[in-house]
C-alpha cells in the first residue's frame, strides 16, 4: 500500500476514535461533577483540546503511515497501534464516566510510556518522522499532570 492510503486509513481511525471517546465521555467536561472539581491552574481553556487533538491526530497519521511503509514485519507495531487505541479512547470513558480517576491516570501514564516508546524503539528508518510524535507527547504529559493534580486535589 502506498503511505497516502495508509494516512487516510489511519486519519479515519484516528478520527474515529476520538469520536468514539467524545461518546464514551457522556458530555463529561460539561457535566457538574467536572464542573465542581479542583482542577490544576494550567488546565487549558476547552477549545484548546480540540485544536490539540487534530493536531495530534493529523500528525500521529502521518508518522504512522510512514512507519507502517518503511518496515516490513508490523506485526508489533500493529499491536502497540491497537493498545494506543484502547488506552486513548477508554480513557474518556473511565475519567469522565465512570469517575475513576485513578485508574484513568494509570491509562494516561501506560499511554504516554507507550508513546515514548513508539518514538524509541519503532522509529530507526524514520528519524525525521520521529518529530510528529512530539505534540502527541507533549499532550499526553501536559493532560497527566492534569490528571495527578484532579487525583491529588479531590
Amino acid at each position: 500500500m502506498k503511505p497516502i492510503t495508509y494516512f487516510f486509513i489511519f486519519l479515519a481511525i484516528n478520527f474515529g476514535g476520538l469520536a468514539f471517546g467524545s461518546w464514551l465521555m457522556n458530555n463529561g467536561p460539561t457535566s457538574d461533577w467536572y464542573s465542581n472539581l479542583n482542577k490544576a491552574p494550567w488546565t487549558p481553556p476547552g477549545w484548546v483540546f480540540g485544536v490539540a487533538w487534530t493536531t495530534i491526530m493529523i500528525c500521529f497519521s502521518i508518522y504512522l503511515a510512514k512507519l507502517f511503509t518503511s518496515k516490513k514485519d508490523t506485526k508489533n507495531i500493529s499491536i502497540a497501534f491497537l493498545i494506543q487505541f484502547v488506552l486513548n479512547v477508554s480513557w474518556n470513558y473511565l475519567f469522565f464516566n465512570q469517575h475513576w480517576v485513578f485508574i484513568a491516570f494509570i491509562g494516561i501514564v501506560l499511554l504516554t510510556s507507550l508513546l515514548f516508546y513508539f518514538y524509541f524503539n519503532f522509529s530507526e528508518n524514520i528519524k525525521k518522522y520521529n518529530y510528529l510524535l512530539l505534540p502527541y507527547m507533549i499532550w499526553l504529559c501536559i493532560a497527566s499532570s492534569l490528571n495527578l493534580y484532579v487525583l491529588v486535589h479531590n
